[in-house]
């Protein structure tokens, strides 16, 4: 059965939509491929949740795309997701800024070659004033690492007589993470069956509602995003308030 599109279901989207793009993998794997042609091809559902999301109205996507434990992996798989991040990211982000797409990257680019940081730099500078979707990607991004940088600076605020400990809000603590400039994610869908979220936006996420969908990432793609938003809606999000 075809999902019913958010917009002609005259339903409103969720303003933020996070995803762990899991599966890749497996989906290799089961096919006698690569590992290398699961990641291929999860870019490939990358664009297509890309447009789906621009398509159904969501104002906001992030997407987890390596992990700061992803560093452990085999070193021929590494170089290969980080060659295919430089494939995106000289290939893809003209596209998206024809589309009115804001780009960011969030997580830990200390570790990243210079070549590639400089390639995200050039692309958030092109995108900024974009604004009909804005697409974060979580590249070796951890979220209790966020937390701490998080905690450091507002520590040293506070050593530096810039800052009263006692001024520290939930609200202050959201504005030193890599996500201030966003609101928290309405939705977090993850694929593959897995149900944790790996230390994806610990903080962020309090009060998102969960789906996690056995579908490979690989197969992901417009028809499974508005389900997705459709299974949201039928949600009652109470945000810890008891309901009527």
């Amino acid at each position: 059965m075809k999902a019913v599109s958010t917009k002609s279901s005259g339903a409103t989207p969720p303003v933020h939509v996070a995803i762990v793009m899991d599966g890749n993998g497996r989906w290799a794997e089961a096919r006698g491929l690569p590992r290398t042609a699961g990641h291929q091809r999860g870019a490939e559902a990358v664009r297509r949740t890309v447009e789906a999301a621009i398509s159904e109205g969501v104002e906001y996507l992030t997407l987890f795309g390596f992990s700061s434990e992803n560093w452990k992996r085999p070193i021929s798989e590494v170089k290969d997701l980080m060659g295919l991040l430089r494939y995106y990211l000289k290939n893809e982000i003209r596209k998206l800024n024809r589309e009115g797409v804001c780009f960011r990257i969030i997580g830990d680019r200390t570790q990243l070659d210079r070549d590639i940081v400089t390639l995200i730099e050039e692309a958030e500078t092109k995108t900024t004033g974009n604004s009909r979707l804005v697409l974060t990607i979580a590249i070796s991004y951890g979220s209790r690492a966020e937390i701490t940088t998080a905690m450091k600076s507002l520590a040293a605020k506070v050593g530096d007589g810039e800052l009263d400990a006692a001024d520290i809000t939930e609200d202050l603590i959201s504005e030193h993470l890599y996500t201030a400039a966003i609101p928290d994610p309405d939705l977090l869908i993850r694929t593959s069956g897995e149900q944790r979220i790996s230390n994806f936006l610990l903080w962020q996420l309090a009060y998102s509602e969960f789906l996690f969908l056995d579908k490979l990432w690989p197969d992901f793609g417009q028809a499974d995003l508005c389900d997705a938003i459709q299974t949201f809606h039928r949600r009652d999000r109470r945000f810890g308030v008891t309901g009527g």
